[in-house]
């Protein structure tokens, strides 16, 4: 993983198809070590998720090829690696599974990432109808201690169809439903790194299960 943090870096410094194309070898090597990483993963989450197929670590991770088109910044290539264990792969809406390999900026996480309208309202109406049990998962001891808070992507007021004294508004408001926990370089090139993802996509089950729940008719 030390080979993969430093191709990383120095493709963050030469983001040119140039230099990239001068070291695809590096490229294929740090890729299939992801994806050994991913298919880890995949048979360590199926374990206690069972919404989890099995699943080709390929369809789950993401290209490094930037979609540069409408964007004002044309570097051809991501700075990371990223895989999304999920029912339907990374381009799945469904509750999954995140894990981001970037210097200095890996993380691990997972939930329910900007869904289209219809899911997003199915979330939001089952919140409103089982506030206590969203609530009393996020608060859980061990569960905050991975997971801090959601990631905060918000509406500024409340979402059509819902009130604004709503008495969980603050909730309603969210336009993802994710949470994140950083990882250490360190972590990332000790070998620790499966087992800090899996304990922490553990934790994450419960949440997983209850957006679950909400989406049972996109399933």
């Amino acid at each position: 993983m030390e080979k993969v943090l430093q191709f990383l870096r120095e493709l963050s410094e030469n983001n040119t198809r140039e230099w990239f194309d001068a070291n695809r070898d590096r490229y294929q090597e740090s890729r299939e070590k992801v994806l050994f990483v991913t298919d880890v993963l995949v048979n360590e989450i199926r374990k206690f998720d069972k919404e989890i197929p099995v699943l080709n670590a390929k369809d789950c991770m993401f290209r490094i090829f930037r979609d540069v088109r409408f964007s004002n910044d044309k570097r051809p290539y991501k700075t990371n690696f990223g895989s999304f264990i999920s029912k339907e792969g990374r381009k799945s809406q469904l509750p999954g599974y995140y894990f981001h390999i970037e210097p200095g900026e890996s993380f691990v996480g997972g939930g329910v990432y900007m869904p289209d309208a219809g899911p997003l309202k199915s979330i939001r109406e089952y919140i409103s109808r089982f506030p206590e049990e969203f609530i009393e998962i996020i608060n859980q001891s061990e569960f905050k201690s991975v997971f801090s808070e959601m990631y905060d992507h918000q509406l500024k007021t409340a979402p059509k169809g819902f009130p604004k004294d709503h008495e969980f508004i603050h909730l309603l408001r969210y336009k993802s439903f994710v949470f994140s926990a950083p990882v250490s370089d360190i972590e990332i090139t000790n070998g620790d790194f499966i087992e800090i993802a899996v304990n922490s996509f553990k934790q994450l089950h419960k949440f997983n299960a209850y957006l679950y729940d909400a989406l049972r008719e996109f399933l």
